[in-house]
């Protein structure tokens, strides 16, 4: 056990008699009590409208709601609180870039660049903004790792190329891509670089501005928060030029009969009430994480996902997708077992108490591109334990013979 679990009340709890082992963090993150306790505290206390009350308890709502975009600003090394932009989650994010600033400025015949190890929110609405405006989406392919090589960002990101957008962290591999040397290819050939931070901000140390991304986007709940709380950076001078995705209250500055101006940034992109008490879960959520500390939260998914890898490398019929190297992955791994439908797989972990994912994850292209239809997906996060993956492999270790193959 470590010190950290105690925090967390649904890991202190047991399924069909087994102690509860939670490996789905890829997914969503547990919540610790002082989150909880904090948007509790909210609802009880410091519940209004923000930014539309002149009075006391509207002004208190208004002071947590922006305090939190600082307190976000801060922990992804953003250089302004404008450019800190709350939505529901990564996804919307992505489809705020991509309606708002991919339908204005493309042009036919321009290129938008991903990887073939996108989710479907990073892929998705590239093709509906590729075929809205005549583009051509091209796709970055991945080595032997599942890392993309420097070659294919050499070769796919030309002169042509407008738009690059790739994850940081594969949600299914759990490869960490060079999204740097990324950023700087685009940026020579005049394009703008966009980076899903979804799986990387909660587990590593990120400083947007260090990369120097245009866009960069994670959501709330994979980071300890609630639910229903994302964040979209964009550069200042990017945000100011992009017209408004969605219209209505609080993001507008005057309203006639025949035309509308609009609020500056960040309020140009946060139409209607906004999610006030997921503000304040993801406060307490990144003082949590701070207090932890990021390089020690690293530190031990880096220890937990070598000790998986080599617990996992060990079980016969089974095959893990993606580098066995944990130097090169966060903690994401993807596996089979022989003649088993993952689905069956974890049906079996279940009975045992254990939670992992199975599916195509959201990333169907990524899934023919490696010739299966599903995986299995263990993930972790830093209130994992060495226990819980030896358990994880005991549970797979049964899995054949629990189906008639003996072993």
């Amino acid at each position: 056990m470590n010190k950290y679990i105690e925090d967390f009340p649904a890991l202190n709890q047991e399924f069909n008699g087994h102690r509860f082992v939670y490996l789905d963090n890829a997914a969503t993150t547990q919540k610790p009590v002082s989150v909880i306790n904090a948007i509790d505290d909210y609802y009880r206390k410091n519940n209004a409208n923000p930014h539309r009350g002149a009075y006391a308890l509207s002004v208190k709502a208004t002071e947590l709601y922006e305090g939190a975009r600082e307190v976000v600003r801060d922990f992804i090394g953003a250089e302004k609180s404008k450019e800190i932009v709350f939505v529901r989650n990564a996804t919307e994010a992505l489809n705020l870039i991509a309606f708002s600033y991919g339908l204005t400025f493309l042009n036919p015949g321009d290129e938008i660049v991903i990887s073939i190890a996108e989710h479907h929110s990073n892929l998705v609405p590239w093709q509906q903004v590729a075929k809205a405006k005549g583009a051509e989406l091209k796709y970055l392919y991945l080595n032997e790792e599942g890392i993309i090589p420097k070659e294919e960002i050499e070769s796919k990101i030309t002169s042509n190329t407008k738009i690059v957008s790739v994850t940081q962290v594969s949600n299914v591999l759990g490869t960490i891509n060079p999204v740097k040397e990324i950023i700087e290819k685009a940026h020579s050939v005049g394009a703008i670089a966009i980076v899903d931070m979804a799986q990387s901000v909660p587990h590593m140390k990120v400083d947007v501005t260090s990369l120097d991304a245009d866009f960069a986007v994670f959501s709330g709940h994979k980071m300890l928060a609630p639910m229903g709380i994302g964040v979209l950076y964009g550069k200042e001078a990017l945000l100011e030029k992009m017209p408004p995705f969605l219209c209505g209250g609080d993001m507008i500055e005057y309203v006639w009969e025949q035309k509308t101006t609009f609020a500056e940034v960040p309020q140009k992109f946060e139409a209607g009430t906004q999610n006030v008490g997921g503000a304040v879960g993801l406060t307490e959520a990144i003082k949590y994480i701070n207090k932890v500390g990021i390089e020690t939260i690293e530190a031990i998914e880096k220890e937990l996902t070598s000790y998986a890898l080599e617990k996992l490398s060990e079980i016969p019929h089974i095959t893990i997708y993606g580098t066995k190297d944990a130097a090169k992955k966060a903690g994401v791994i993807s596996f089979n077992i022989d003649d088993v439908h993952p689905h069956d797989v974890a049906t079996i972990l279940d009975s045992y108490g254990i939670g992992i994912r199975t599916g195509h994850h959201c990333a169907n292209p990524l899934m023919r591109y490696m010739q299966v239809n599903a995986t299995c997906r263990a993930s972790f996060y830093f209130y994992n334990t060495k226990e819980d993956i030896d358990d994880l492999a005991n549970g797979l270790k049964n899995v054949r013979k629990w189906l008639g193959y003996g072993s």
